[in-house]
């Protein structure tokens, strides 16, 4: 079963500074971090912010060129977690006729926000999520998705510092 989400933010693990998107259940139930490259992260920010680029960005191309052939993003789902790489489709509408794509989660997150499509992530990769080990400062390790979210959502901006693009 699929669960919709949508992207909290973005911020940046203060252990290894690498940038995490942070996606959230509508309902603010479940998050599921994703640790994403410096590239896409700068693309989703700008997508995020809304901030204009005077000339298109990987995403944004691919949007305009997906706009100019008609093709519709219907939906990306975030649909598989194996060895701690997490895996994305891309639906599309094809002139009535469904294509489904292989994608990374961030470049098909920075392409939904873009075209204003609909974040899914299949509730088996939540549960999957919820049993990779965490590691915290010292020996703390953390195996609870709800303690994952506690964590995260204590943190102060001090502890991330201010993704910068």
């Amino acid at each position: 079963m699929l669960r919709e989400m949508r992207v909290a933010g973005i911020t940046v693990d203060p252990f290894t500074n690498t940038p995490i998107v942070i996606l959230k259940d509508l309902e603010d139930r479940d998050v599921l971090p994703i640790w994403i490259g410096l590239l896409e992260a700068s693309s989703i920010a700008t997508a995020l912010e809304h901030i204009p680029t005077p000339r298109p960005m990987t995403h944004d191309l691919l949007k305009n060129i997906l706009e100019n052939l008609g093709v519709k993003v219907i939906k990306v789902e975030i649909n598989d977690l194996r060895d701690n790489t997490y895996y994305a489709l891309i639906h599309l509408d094809v002139k009535g006729k469904r294509l489904v794509v292989d994608s990374r989660p961030s470049d098909a997150i920075a392409l939904a926000l873009r075209v204003e499509a609909p974040i899914y992530v299949d509730e088996d990769v939540l549960r999957k999520s919820a049993k990779v080990d965490f590691e915290r400062k010292g020996d703390k390790v953390v195996t609870d998705s709800k303690e994952w979210e506690d964590i995260l959502e204590s943190l102060s901006p001090d502890d991330f510092g201010k993704y910068k693009m």
